[in-house]
């Protein structure tokens, strides 16, 4: 055969090979227009029935789902009319079979990193229920993983779609109360048990393992992911913590309520979370130079300036795409935010995760943890 026949039969060979790639690797990029395409990994976290409610409203493109339990198949598919096709045991196979844009993680806190080690090196993308890890070395093996491949992680948590956080970060943005100096977080309720919580739910987020800790890691996150985006992703230079254990009879492995207050060179932070508490709360308070801002929920905020000058107020909606988790995490991912320093960034959650590693060697330690 001649040389220039083989050469050129090479080539059209190369050219088949390449396309057949490039269609491969194009069910693995982000969706263009329209909505992203997610699965959802795990479905032992209560949080599932927002995503779920969601696919069953049609807001939300769900292609498929994880999870080795199937009495949970049985149960959310009958609540939600998820059909059977959209259930698989194994992660790995389901990404590989439906490339979704995003995989969103709503199991146990301890298991996060075992969905970026599966994701990651497939170049898909991760967002999950808050905090971003049980402890900070998983927390560190998630981060070397996001970069080693060049993904996003992200958290989601309820309190960034707070509009009366916005608003709050908005005013001081506008030096309307002069620099911060304290702020108090409370997140809590009466306890996950005394709230109905399903089994599921219950079996690891009462585990100091699977949890990483009780409200501390469960509520405690809230607060430390809040001060680090009002202090723009500075490092707090300390932390010290207390805990009780006011219930062991209903959790006897975790505390169940803990106290963190966070040094910052010019300001302070209290963060209260509590299983104790005789309602929910998620509210915070924040105390400049001139002024007071409280953030009673996501939406109402009381002020207090000089000279007893108050005032109250209802947030404004939040801007699209900053005003819920899907809509911004599509817009991460089109490149259309940088998402790099916000309360669902990695970088400002692996701060978090310092935050909270450091309140549980102050509580067992006994004393102050210089950062």
């Amino acid at each position: 055969m001649p040389i220039h026949r083989i050469h050129y039969q090479t080539k059209n060979k190369m050219k088949t090979f390449l396309s057949a790639l490039l269609l491969v690797l194009a069910g693995f990029t982000v969706s263009a227009q329209g909505p992203i395409r997610v699965c959802v990994a795990g479905l032992n976290h209560d949080h599932a029935h927002g995503i779920l409610s969601r696919y069953k409203d049609g807001t939300v493109d769900i292609v498929g789902i994880a999870e080795p339990n199937k009495e949970l198949w049985v149960k959310y598919g009958k609540l939600y009319h998820l059909p059977d096709s959209l259930f698989f045991t194994d992660l790995k196979q389901m990404i590989l079979l439906k490339k979704p844009d995003a995989v969103l993680g709503y199991n146990a806190v301890a298991n996060h990193v075992d969905i970026v080690e599966i994701c990651a090196p497939l170049h898909i993308p991760v967002m999950v229920e808050k905090p971003l890890a049980a402890t900070l070395a998983q927390a560190k093996r998630i981060e070397a993983l996001a970069n080693q491949y060049k993904i996003r992680v992200l958290v989601n948590y309820e309190t960034t779609w707070y509009a009366s956080n916005l608003a709050n970060y908005n005013t001081i943005a506008a030096d309307s109360i002069g620099k911060i100096r304290k702020m108090v977080v409370h997140d809590g309720h009466q306890g996950p048990k005394e709230i109905g919580c399903s089994k599921e739910f219950l079996s690891w987020l009462t585990d100091p393992v699977l949890n990483g800790a009780g409200p501390l890691n469960d509520f405690g996150c809230y607060g430390a992911d809040l001060m680090t985006w009002f202090m723009h992703g500075q490092k707090p230079i300390a932390v010290t913590a207390i805990a009780h254990h006011y219930k062991p009879e209903i959790y006897p492995k975790v505390e169940d309520d803990a106290t963190i207050l966070v040094e910052y060179p010019t300001a302070s932070g209290q963060i209260e979370a509590s299983w104790n508490w005789p309602f929910s709360i998620k509210d915070m308070e924040i105390f400049g130079e001139t002024g007071y801002l409280h953030a009673l929920d996501g939406k109402s905020i009381i002020s207090r300036m000089r000279e007893n000058i108050k005032g109250a107020k209802t947030a404004s909606p939040l801007p699209a795409p900053v005003n819920d988790p899907i809509i911004y995490l599509t817009a991460v991912l089109r490149g259309q935010i940088s998402g790099n320093d916000d309360q669902s960034s990695l970088n400002y959650n692996m701060i978090v995760m310092q935050i909270l590693d450091a309140a549980k060697r102050s509580i067992n330690e006994g004393k102050r943890i210089v950062l």
